[in-house]
C-alpha cells in the first residue's frame, strides 16, 4: 500500500493504541496490531470499558493475548458515555507527557472527532479503525481510516472491483433492495464523485508536463488530501483503486520498471510517459 511519506514504515515511531471497547470487536485485534506494524511500534495500548459488563467478556482472553492495559470505567449515569470521556482525557495526558509519533483510535464513535483533530494539530498522525457505520467527520479527521471489515482481505483475484460503498455511507454496506425485494448492483467507483475528484486531484498535482504522473506519487498525494485506503473500495493498493475507477490510464516503464497514471480527460497528455 502507497502512504503518505509522513507515515513511513519505521520501527522506532511509537504509536499509542486507545480502543474504545464498546464499540470494537475484539476479534479484529491482531490484524489491526499488523496493520499498525505498518507504521511504527504500538508500544502504549489501552482498552477502555466497563469490564463489569458481560458485553466486554470476549475481551478477556485478547487483552491478555496482546499485552492490551483494560483501563475500567464505571457508568456513573445511565445512557451517558464515561468510557469515552476516559479514553479523551488519556488521550490528551500521552500527548504532553509521552513523546509518541502517532496515535490510533479504535472506534465507530463521532464523538472522538476534536479528539483527532487536536491531536493532528499538534503534529501527530492519528489512524483510525472502525465499522462501516463510521460517520464522516470521524473518518475524514484521521490520517488514514480503514474499515474493520477490510483488514486482512486482499483484492480479489480477478482484479474486478467488490461492492463497496465510499466512506461514511452506512446504507452501502448491504446492497440497496428494489420494490421487488432483488438486491441492486452496487454503484460503480467512476460514480463515487467524492473518490474520483480526490483522485483526479492527485494525478493532476504531481503530474509532468506530459500529463503522466508517477503512481506512487499520485498514491501519496491522494493520502495527503483525504484518509482514502484502497481497501476500502476492495483494492490491494492504488494500482488497483486506480485501474478499477475506470477514468485512468495506468501503464509500467520498461525502462526504469515505475508505474504511470493519466487522467483519461487530459486531451493534451502524450501517449506515454516521458522519462
Amino acid at each position: 500500500m502507497i502512504v503518505n511519506p509522513s507515515i513511513t514504515r519505521s520501527s522506532d515511531r511509537s504509536i499509542a493504541l486507545l480502543i474504545d471497547a464498546d464499540n470494537v470487536s475484539h476479534g479484529k485485534i491482531a490484524a489491526m496490531l499488523a496493520e499498525l506494524s505498518k507504521y511504527g511500534v504500538a508500544n502504549i495500548r489501552r482498552a477502555y470499558g466497563d469490564w463489569t459488563s458481560t458485553g466486554l467478556k470476549g475481551w478477556t482472553g485478547k487483552l491478555h493475548e496482546h499485552a492490551i492495559r483494560p483501563i475500567q470505567q464505571f457508568s456513573y449515569s445511565k445512557g451517558k458515555n464515561a468510557t469515552d470521556i476516559a479514553l479523551v482525557i488519556d488521550a490528551m495526558e500521552l500527548l504532553y507527557t509521552q513523546k509518541l509519533d502517532a496515535f490510533c483510535i479504535a472506534s465507530s464513535d463521532a464523538d472522538f472527532t476534536p479528539l483527532v483533530m487536536q491531536l493532528r494539530a499538534n503534529g501527530h498522525d492519528v489512524y483510525g479503525f472502525g465499522e462501516r457505520k463510521t460517520p464522516d467527520p470521524f473518518v475524514n479527521a484521521c490520517t488514514t481510516f480503514l474499515y474493520l471489515d477490510r483488514l486482512g482481505e486482499e483484492d480479489n483475484p480477478a482484479g474486478k472491483p467488490e461492492p463497496a460503498a465510499p466512506p461514511a455511507s452506512p446504507s452501502a454496506a448491504k446492497p440497496a433492495r428494489s420494490d421487488a425485494g432483488e438486491a441492486k448492483p452496487a454503484k460503480p467507483l467512476s460514480q463515487d464523485a467524492k473518490l474520483v475528484e480526490v483522485l483526479r486531484g492527485a494525478v493532476q498535482a504531481t503530474a509532468g508536463e506530459d500529463g503522466w504522473a508517477p503512481l506512487g506519487a499520485a498514491g501519496n498525494a491522494v493520502k495527503r488530501q483525504a484518509p482514502i485506503d484502497p481497501r476500502n473500495y476492495g483494492a490491494r493498493n492504488f494500482s488497483k483503486l486506480f485501474e478499477s475507477v475506470g477514468l485512468f490510464d495506468i501503464v509500467r516503464a520498461e525502462e526504469n520498471g515505475q508505474s504511470y497514471v493519466a487522467d483519461r480527460r487530459n486531451k493534451d497528455r502524450t501517449p506515454s510517459p516521458r522519462f
